[in-house]
């Protein structure tokens, strides 16, 4: 009998595996980082062989941790980074290029071009997205404009693309040896490709891109069985039955199922989501219409989502980049030891901003800097840019759904830091409630996979599996909160209008 599930959290930074059992607790965790590659400002590249290769190891170290084997696993669900591009041949199974990342700006030049007809906003009625770098969709025509010999490849049907949970299930289940081309609703929600009224892929915007439609996955729900691991691998003829992106995943696992159910995921970057039904609802201040999940034969479920492009990552560049921490926890303990933030903002527009503004023109700005100010206002200010940022994509959610949320659901790595979550319920005004199980993203995969093969009866066992581990209430006075984003915003401003022909 099999007691457990595998999850496949394929992410910007890192590739894991975790199990889980029944009640949704973590058995054992296998983790690898791969390489961030910067091969000039503004480009991010992943090696998807090294991913893959990370993929197949993190399995063995997670079913070694708790001694298990195949025949424990009843499936596999898999949840990844959205919107990163793989273009692959098919015949040979290698790449025919880096992965391009979610967060690289290379595409600005491929944006304006398009939007030259009916500006950023051409597809949005139909895709639910504005035309930005941050989509699957410009990445996948670059590759193709740049890559020699990638274009006529394409055209004569051996070239495959998919974001990294496609490139992961067709390894998983073969690869060059029956490897099954397919991805989810809300990946494929992520492309500029689908239509989101119809779930498939839409050959006029297609044909504006120039992208082949031999080369897109077939698209499939969230929740049902997909193929079986290939025997050459670990977990072999187990079946791959689970896919979310990483976001709709955390938002499965928070079980946020109702209608106006939401969640904050802090990653890399951090992303809100709310639950909007069956309801396609069109957002007026710049938030995303996606998929949010779809299970089985079922109608989809839609959502707004608030994508912010950089928050954990800025704690990395802290670490990284200035050396100003040697690990990434140490900023709490730097930030605490300021009363305050010393007049300072950082805004990291390292890759333009996302929502709710959408300029892709902005770029990093600290100010406020004066000789009073040392480390610790910067990290502090750091921390706080996350929970400004948080607070204007939920001021854009609840003027879209015309309700005010009540509370916040968060989950992801920064979730351990009571600075950061203190702060952030002092300046949304609302409490900020964390889960037992923070994993939601991986956790959300496994649920997937669970329900398609009946590991899980239905959401109601989701649901009674939830858990609140801590509640932050807030302790600001409104005065102060509506000055402290009087300041940020106005510190946002500073950042517009940097990128043009001389400077990217």
């Amino acid at each position: 009998m099999a007691d457990y599930v595998l999850a496949i959290d394929q992410g910007t930074t890192s590739s894991r595996a975790i199990v889980f059992d029944k009640s949704g607790s973590i058995i054992s965790t296998g983790q690898l980082e791969h390489e961030q590659i910067f091969p000039r400002a503004g480009w991010v590249e992943h090696d998807p062989e090294e991913i893959w290769t990370n993929v197949r190891e993190v399995i063995g170290i997670a079913l070694s941790r708790a001694n298990l084997t195949r025949h424990d696993i009843a499936a596999v669900g898999i949840t990844n980074q959205r919107e990163t591009a793989v273009v692959w041949d098919k015949t040979t199974g290698k790449p025919v290029y880096n992965a391009i990342v979610w967060q690289d700006t290379r595409t600005q030049k491929i944006v304006d071009e398009l939007a030259a007809d009916g500006g950023v906003e051409r597809f949005k009625d139909k895709v639910g997205l504005p035309l930005a770098t941050y989509f699957s969709g410009t990445k996948v025509k670059w590759i193709l404009d740049n890559v020699d010999g990638a274009r006529e490849k394409a055209e004569a049907g051996d070239l495959l693309f998919g974001n990294t949970d496609s490139w992961v299930v067709w390894n998983l289940t073969g690869g060059t040896d029956g490897g099954v081309h397919i991805t989810d609703v809300t990946n494929a929600s992520r492309t500029m490709f689908m239509d989101l009224e119809t779930l498939s892929w839409d050959q006029g915007i297609l044909d504006v891109f120039g992208v082949p439609a031999s080369m897109l996955p077939q698209i499939k729900s969230s929740s049902e069985e997909y193929g079986t691991v290939h025997s050459s691998q670990l977990l072999r003829e187990t079946p791959v039955a689970g896919i979310l992106g990483d976001q709709q995943a955390a938002t499965f696992g928070q079980a946020a199922f109702e209608k106006g159910g939401a969640k904050n995921t802090y990653g890399t970057g951090n992303f809100l989501i709310v639950n909007t039904g069956e309801e396609i609802v069109h957002s007026k201040n710049g938030l995303l219409t996606t998929v949010c999940y779809k299970l089985g034969d079922a109608k989809p479920v839609y959502a707004l989502e608030g994508s912010i492009a950089v928050t954990g990552s800025l704690i990395q560049w802290l670490r990284d980049n200035l050396g100003l921490i040697k690990t990434a926890p140490e900023v709490e303990e730097l930030a605490r030891t300021v009363e305050d933030n010393g007049g300072v903002y950082v805004v990291p527009a390292f890759s333009g901003l996302f929502a709710p503004y959408w300029r892709g023109d902005a770029r990093g700005a600290i100010v406020g800097l004066t000789r009073y100010v040392n480390k610790g206002h910067i990290a502090r200010a750091a921390l706080e840019a996350t929970a400004f940022q948080t607070r204007e994509v939920l001021d854009a959610a609840n003027a879209d759904a015309g309700v005010d949320m009540e509370d916040l659901r968060v989950d992801g790595g920064m979730v351990a830091n009571d600075a950061l979550m203190q702060f952030q319920a002092d300046i949304l005004g609302i409490p900020v409630v964390r889960p037992k199980v923070v994993e939601t993203t991986a956790l959300g995969a496994a649920y997937a996979a669970g329900l398609a093969v009946g590991f899980w009866q239905s959401t109601d066992d989701v649901t009674a599996n939830w858990a609140e581990d801590k509640r932050w209430e807030p302790q600001m006075d409104a005065a102060e909160r509506d000055r402290q984003m009087r300041l940020w915003k106005k510190a946002v401003t500073k950042t517009f209008d940097w990128v043009d022909e001389d400077v990217q």
